[in-house]
């Protein structure tokens, strides 16, 4: 007798039938796409491995405080807490405490300015893949103190070692300093995609950006361009994981529907512009072109078609946005500062820095250690008037940005001994 034919549960053949599905959608996407936006392929490139950054560790971080004089104004840079491996956000809560995620799959608080020894319960399984997969971003809903939500973007195990961007629920109980009633309420199921940041708009909806893998211009890093494909989107959903009606594809069976802009490398961070209310974010460029960008409804912001940057072998990428019809950037950096976390001032600690635009460097010009802060003024066009570089002394790489409810600025740096630090007046 011949061995016994597979037999799959109809719910597992469903699902690969639909995944075939869609990928056939996403091939024929792909063909158009590269038919439309013709340009160089792996084999037109000289050599076969780029030369890569300069990496270097960053210096171990002194005990502080450290007094710094800027152009507006004199600070005093502090610890908070420190011992954090490898951070990608952090939140405050309510009661003073701040909840900071580690890649690796670890959910920490920071209490009265010692982090706790125990991670937080509660988290489900996540795949770690160094900078680009894990435990990302964590948010709190808007209406945390009624009803405790505690959002997180996180890399889901899929079967087979593949990962799936996700977004997770839970709610917070800060007695037993765990989370409870977690669930998913988006899962992409597109594997292979990168880094995420979560963000509620002031409309109450729940933006997710999902990075897309590559440096280009290969074909493969076309799926940022792919409609089918959640690789290199910003996403938007309702607080609860529903797709709201007014996503701009909705009913377009040529686009996933919770794809709410598209053309992205990898967006590290995003924020609420507190006058305009719009949607802003950062996007790491491959060498150079490090964009800053204001997400619009259904518009595609070019990669990898288009960047103000060159591949990392050197060969430059067309500029021509609007020939293409792509949203061009408010403000690039090149040479490339690695944009990450980034938020918005409007408290009251610092009256000269209102209405400026922080956001978190890693390294500048693929050397390191460069990491940085740069503050961003603006005229009354939201145009770029000039930028000022903050704690490059330090020689910190720096992953998020955020303003206190204190008014205080706080930055986390990204390093195996991470801390989180405080702007804040220096005494005159």
């Amino acid at each position: 007798m011949g061995p016994k034919p597979l037999r799959y549960p109809r719910a597992t053949l469903a699902f690969v039938l639909a995944a075939l599905a869609l990928a056939g959608l996403a091939q024929h996407d792909a063909q158009a796409q590269q038919k439309k936006y013709p340009y160089p392929t792996k084999r037109d490139l000289r050599g076969t491995v780029p030369p890569g950054p300069r990496l270097l560790r960053s210096p171990p971080l002194g005990k502080g405080p450290w007094v710094f004089h800027t152009t507006e104004a004199n600070i005093e840079v502090s610890v908070v807490a420190r011992g954090i491996s490898h951070p990608y956000a952090f939140a405050f809560l309510p009661s003073g405490d701040i909840l900071v995620t580690e890649r690796a799959g670890k959910l920490r608080l920071i209490r009265d300015g010692k982090l706790d020894p125990q991670p937080i319960a509660g988290l489900p399984k996540v795949i770690y893949r160094g900078t680009e997969a894990g435990l990302m971003d964590v948010e709190l809903h808007p209406d945390f103190a009624h009803n405790h939500w505690v959002y997180f973007a996180y890399h889901k195990p899929i079967g087979n070692d593949l990962a799936s961007s996700a977004g997770g629920r839970g709610t917070w109980d800060g007695r037993h300093k765990r989370l409870t009633h977690v669930k998913d309420i988006f899962v992409s199921d597109d594997v292979d995609t990168e880094v995420s940041r979560l963000l509620f708009a002031p409309d109450g909806t729940l933006y997710m950006s999902i990075g897309g893998p590559g440096e280009g211009p290969e074909a493969s890093v076309m799926r940022a361009q792919h409609k089918h494909d959640y690789a290199g989107k910003i996403i938007r959903m309702n607080d609860d994981g529903s797709v709201p009606k007014d996503n701009p594809f909705v009913g377009n069976p040529a686009y996933k529907p919770y794809i709410y802009a598209l053309g992205f490398r990898n967006v590290l961070g995003m924020t609420v512009n507190p006058w305009t209310h719009e949607v802003w974010a950062t996007e790491i460029g491959p060498q150079g072109g490090d964009e800053l960008v204001v997400i619009r409804a259904g518009k595609n912001y070019g990669w990898p078609v288009v960047n103000y940057g060159s591949t990392y072998f050197g060969q430059r990428y067309p500029t021509d946005f609007a020939a293409h019809g792509f949203e061009e950037p408010v403000w690039f950096w090149t040479p490339a500062i690695t944009p990450s976390g980034t938020a918005f001032y409007d408290g009251d600690k610092f009256p000269q820095w209102k209405r400026s635009l922080f956001v978190g460097g890693l390294r500048e010009g693929e050397f390191s250690p460069t990491g940085q802060v740069k503050r961003l003024e603006f005229n009354d066009k939201w145009q770029v008037l000039r930028e000022e570089a903050l704690l490059r002394p330090l020689h910190q790489r720096i992953r998020d940005v955020r303003q206190g409810p204190d008014g205080d600025v706080y930055v986390l740096t990204e390093e195996a001994d991470s801390a989180l630090l405080k702007i804040a007046p220096a005494a005159r």
